[in-house]
């Protein structure tokens, strides 16, 4: 499972599933859409958000590779 940490507008921070995430944009607030359906804004932006997913997900493969 891929989780990160983002902030919604209010300051407050949570961890979200990234492998439920379906689409990111910015408009001009950072909008990320779950396969729910679900509609989140956080205060990260796009680029913030796609870069915490890829870098959490190495982080664990590099955890699971055999050694």
């Amino acid at each position: 499972m891929v989780m990160i940490c983002v902030t919604r507008l209010n300051d407050k921070k949570f961890i979200l599933n990234a492998e439920i995430i379906r689409t990111v944009e910015e408009n001009p607030d950072t909008i990320i859409t779950l396969l729910t359906g679900e509609h989140l804004v956080v205060k990260e932006s796009m680029t913030e958000v796609v870069k915490r997913t890829i870098e959490y997900g190495r982080h664990l493969r590099k955890l699971t590779e055999p050694t």
